[in-house]
């Protein structure tokens, strides 16, 4: 990650950003559904599942299929050398035995932690290597798929809660049987995490039905992903006729309605609203773009909004907060309120900021409207986000991967297994040793407890993902935020500062940018970038490329001090005039004071105008002929807004 250390003098002053510490957080874990590598999916039962006759019959046939399939598998599996794998499990023991040190252990105490666990999987990775060297080929091989498959969606959907959904009617039992007719869709499903809570039928009913609302969604490329990324994470569509059954309990229920959801990103994407990456992304990822807590409504906003008023956001290239960084820039650090009549409970989000639960699920609204991959990151008592960047996966507002976690998922779990999965040909094998520990009805590793328990199989795969990665060298963690205490992470997420924050850039300003015109009828329109003060980027004042044009100036929120912008205007014809500005904001309405040369104080309140560009009330003015000056400025404690132009219309 670029940018300074964070010194412990750093440290000590983000402690003093605030004092607020109030419970917060646990809205993320309720409003969203969460998902792992497959081997840890685990299926959220909130009942058993109701059968029928039919339905006993169809868990008979799912049952007696697991079990042929898992026998079959097994018998041709090869012999392993028994000493390799008891030296791998022995080193994975001694490993599982250490005890992390409570907080405020002493340094000593920490340090001889430290050289044990780093010698424990320092000897673990090498058993492992060991076992995988000699079953690598079976690893890498496909002749098992269409079994391990099966006996992965059997295993994990299980055979009572697929027959279930199969007993509802022929059309529901076909769905099943397609997918498992279809070996290339399976293999999707299953590189992709699997269905949410082990829902394969109802993935299908909603894939499905994606299908026959796009046809672009049933050739290759990102809008089939997208489709079957939003089957697999949201696998239950609201307000659907439950079927024959009353008595069926469906336990991934969600208010997005998933055809309109995934209709509204092919209609983003085929306008090119969204970010050029987002054409490039998996299956996988693309489970974590549609399942946005807010509205389309919301989503097609937020990018209008960026694109008027932050649109150097939109184009940054740091990728780690591009999009994100609207939440330090606009969304205030204060106590949540509540105020529906300021519009959606996005346009309230920003009007009227609130603590870190609303600062990161607005990122998380800002980055997924884009396009971009996002889900939770929680810690001790704060929320925050992680995200998907061209480097990996990455976390705003909030600590490291240590000290967070996505729902059950441990933080460090999630980042090994993001970054196992960008070298696609390796992670099959991790995988097939999972596939197969499904069929050998292993344990599975623990996905909070950072790589413990679990059979010999399941913890294989988790030592190939470290495998994989040390021997990729893949990319860096990030260094600095992997410094923080859970408490200095949280305070900085929690301040409107971000680490790598420097110097000021200069832009270059067009000279037909800052061209001042007089229309025949005598308007005078003054762009707000031909201020002659200040020139250039302060801490204030940005100087920015409009999106649909031209140039614009955005006097932001943060900053040191308020600051003048002042013009020089030429007016051939003295007489009263009246002032308006095209200006773009997010909060309710505040004042700008215009001084017009040097004698007249104007008073000008600008409107609440959600994101889009509107011009603020007239207000009559005095200008002589000849030279005028102007200046503009806001009063503390101001919020961002962004100014097009002025203009001087001549009153008759």
């Amino acid at each position: 990650m670029k940018g300074r250390n964070l010194t412990s003098a750093k440290a000590k002053e983000l402690m003093v950003i605030t004092s607020k510490r109030w419970m917060r957080a646990f809205t993320l874990l309720l409003m969203m559904g969460f998902v792992f590598s497959f081997a840890s999916l685990v299926r959220a039962k909130s009942t058993e599942p109701q059968l029928n006759a039919k339905g006993e019959q169809l868990r008979s046939t799912y049952t007696k299929m697991l079990e042929s399939l898992s026998k079959e598998i097994a018998q041709e599996l090869p012999s392993l050398d028994e000493k390799k794998k008891e030296a791998f499990l022995k080193a994975r023991q001694e490993l599982d035995a250490l005890a992390q040190p409570k907080e405020g252990a002493t340094p000593e105490v920490v340090k001889k932690y430290q050289a044990a666990k780093s010698l424990a999987e320092a000897k673990t990775l090498s058993a492992g290597r060991a076992i995988l060297k000699d079953i690598e080929a079976l690893l890498l091989n496909d002749k098992l798929d269409s079994k391990l498959f099966k006996v992965a969606i059997l295993r994990h959907g299980t055979p009572a809660a697929l027959a279930e959904f199969a007993q509802q009617s022929e059309q529901h039992q076909a769905l099943l049987d397609q997918l498992f007719a279809d070996v290339a869709l399976m293999k999707q499903m299953l590189i992709a995490g699997g269905a949410n809570g082990g829902e394969y039928g109802e993935s299908m009913e909603v894939y499905t039905a994606i299908l026959k609302a796009s046809e672009r969604a049933r050739k290759p490329g990102i809008l089939q992903r997208l489709a079957l990324g939003t089957a697999l994470q949201m696998p239950w569509i609201p307000g659907k006729d439950k079927g024959a059954v009353p008595s069926v309990v469906y336990r991934t229920q969600t208010k997005i309605d998933q055809v309109p959801r995934f209709l509204h990103y092919e209609k983003a994407y085929l306008n090119e609203e969204l970010d050029p990456a987002f054409k490039d992304m998996t299956t996988w990822e693309c489970r974590f773009i549609t399942n946005s807590e807010y509205s389309n409504e919301d989503l097609a906003w937020l990018r209008k909004m960026m694109r008027n008023f932050r649109p150097d956001h939109i184009t940054m290239k740091d990728h780690k907060w591009r999009y994100s960084r609207i939440v330090k820039s606009d969304v205030p650090y204060t106590s949540t309120r509540h105020d529906p009549s300021l519009g959606t409970p996005a346009q309230e989000a920003i009007c009227l900021g609130g603590v870190c639960g609303r600062r990161a699920f607005f990122g998380r609204l800002a980055t997924r409207a884009f396009g971009i991959p996002t889900r939770a990151s929680t810690s001790r008592g704060h929320a925050a986000m992680s995200r998907w960047t061209p480097d990996g996966w990455a976390i705003n507002l909030g600590p490291w991967w240590a000290m967070a976690w996505c729902g059950p998922q441990g933080g460090l779990d999630f980042l090994l297994d993001s970054q196992a999965r960008e070298f696609a040909e390796d992670y099959m094998k991790v995988l097939r040793a999972q596939w197969i520990a499904e069929a050998l009805g292993e344990k599975e590793v623990s996905i909070r407890q950072y790589g413990k328990g679990g059979g010999f199989w399941n913890g294989l795969a988790f030592f190939t993902k470290r495998i994989i990665v040390e021997d990729k060298e893949a990319r860096a963690v990030e260094a600095q935020l992997a410094t923080l205490s859970a408490e200095e992470g949280r305070l900085l997420g929690e301040s409107d500062k971000i680490l790598g924050d420097g110097e000021i850039k200069e832009i270059e300003i067009p000279e037909k940018d800052k061209k001042i015109v007089i229309a025949e009828d005598g308007t005078i329109t003054v762009p707000a970038v031909a201020c002659t003060s200040p020139k250039n980027n302060t801490d204030k004042v940005a100087f920015l490329k409009s999106w649909d044009g031209g140039m614009q100036i955005h006097y932001q929120r943060l900053g040191k001090r308020p600051e003048l912008l002042k013009y020089t205007v030429n007016v051939p014809t003295a007489g009263k005039y009246a002032l308006t500005l095209n200006v773009c904001t997010v909060s309710k309405k505040y004042n700008v004071l215009a001084r017009i040369n040097r004698r007249t104080l104007v008073n000008t309140t600008l409107p609440f105008s959600k994101g889009l560009w509107e011009r603020t009330q007239p207000e009559v003015v005095e200008l002589r002929k000849g030279r005028n000056s102007i200046m503009l400025t806001f009063r503390a404690p101001n919020r961002g807004v962004s100014i097009k132009e002025f203009q001087f219309k001549p009153v008759k």
